[in-house]
């Protein structure tokens, strides 16, 4: 943690229950297989024999990777119609990522490495980190992320694509000072966060390493709780917290940042 950052540490215990429960977390996630059926499983459902061939192991390792899945609450189980063949059509279940289900994951691995958690427990902390890394690799292609804590976009993981990404409220009004897609665009409930064709802030890529920049915005930019210079341009870190504005009507990111390979 950076010595500057007075901002208070949560400390969680061995004993704590919310250690354990992220032990068993880690344990589904841990999996590389697991990972991949999330990925396969994020553009359309698919039935345990598609998703056996596609991470080549057998039927009854594929269900038990699912359950696993199923019980975190990550992917949900329906009835659907399988593939046609000589002998018809037949039902199926059939799998999928359940709405903003990789954003949770993301969001919760996030919250507990965030740089203001001091994890008692080195094997724990070692595996989450580990978990971390066969996440961003798997699913996000290792790419860094911002993942929105609270309000009406609570949950949402923007993918940082490009080396400059706007930040804000979206702007009705003026849609064309933004690129949907490769900007972060925040919901309108978000009052205290300028609107993004001001922006509110931005982040950058110089040379490695990721930047967060106020860009003169009224409610101001604080990252791990310290307030940030307007016009100034900060390092961030994987797990660092940043926060448009204060209080209810401003927005909290947690940044999840793969190490440079």
């Amino acid at each position: 943690m950076n010595p500057a950052d007075k901002s208070p540490t949560i400390i969680i215990h061995e004993e704590s229950d919310s250690l354990e429960e992220l032990s068993e977390y880690l344990d589904v996630l841990s999996s590389s297989a697991r990972l991949r059926i999330l990925k396969f499983l994020e553009k359309k459902p698919r039935d345990v024999r598609a998703i056996s061939n596609e991470i080549e192991t057998s039927y009854e390792n594929t269900k038990k990777h699912l359950d696993k899945l199923l019980g975190i609450g990550v992917i949900k189980k329906e009835a659907g119609l399988g593939a046609p063949t000589s002998k018809g059509i037949h039902p199926v279940w059939q799998y999928s990522v359940v709405p903003g289900g990789l954003e949770a994951i993301i969001r919760n691995l996030g919250l507990f490495s965030n740089a203001r958690v001091q994890i008692v427990g080195g094997v724990i902390s070692r595996r989450l980190e580990e978990v971390k890394g066969t996440l961003s690799k798997e699913v996000l292609g290792n790419c860094p992320a911002a993942i929105v804590l609270g309000g009406p976009d609570d949950g949402k993981a923007f993918i940082l694509k490009t080396d400059t990404v706007a930040i804000g409220r979206i702007d009705s009004d003026n849609l064309t000072s933004f690129v949907p897609g490769k900007d972060i665009v925040l919901a309108d409930g978000y009052t205290a966060v300028t609107r993004v064709s001001k922006p509110h802030g931005r982040f950058r890529h110089v040379n490695g390493i990721w930047y967060i920049e106020d860009c003169g915005s009224t409610g101001g930019t604080q990252l791990n709780n310290k307030k940030i210079e307007s016009r100034a341009r900060v390092p961030v870190r994987d797990g660092d917290l940043v926060e448009l504005a204060k209080g209810i009507s401003g927005v909290k990111l947690v940044l999840i940042i793969p190490p440079v390979a």
